[in-house]
């Protein structure tokens, strides 16, 4: 199971993730912000308090993380096919 190794809060509710097997991509939450859990992301200054959490989740706090699994299969999705 790969982990995030690295993640930089970026404008427009995107992040750059990095993980352990060197995939390196944005995901983008601006459809999620301000919606359910997600609602006091809407402050940028919250928002920008991401890190990598002790189990390895995407998180702002303990009740308001992402699974770094589900952020994996989107950024593979998005990855160039290699030739």
């Amino acid at each position: 199971m790969n982990r995030p190794v690295g993640i930089k809060p970026l404008p427009g509710w995107k992040l750059e993730v990095t993980f352990q097997d060197g995939l390196q991509g944005l995901y983008d939450m601006s459809a999620s912000i301000g919606k359910g859990v997600f609602s006091p992301l809407k402050d940028s200054a919250k928002f920008n308090q991401v890190h990598i959490g002790a189990y390895g989740q995407i998180a702002w706090s303990e009740e308001m993380e992402i699974c770094p699994d589900a952020v994996y299969k989107q950024l593979t999705r998005q990855a160039p096919a290699h030739a």
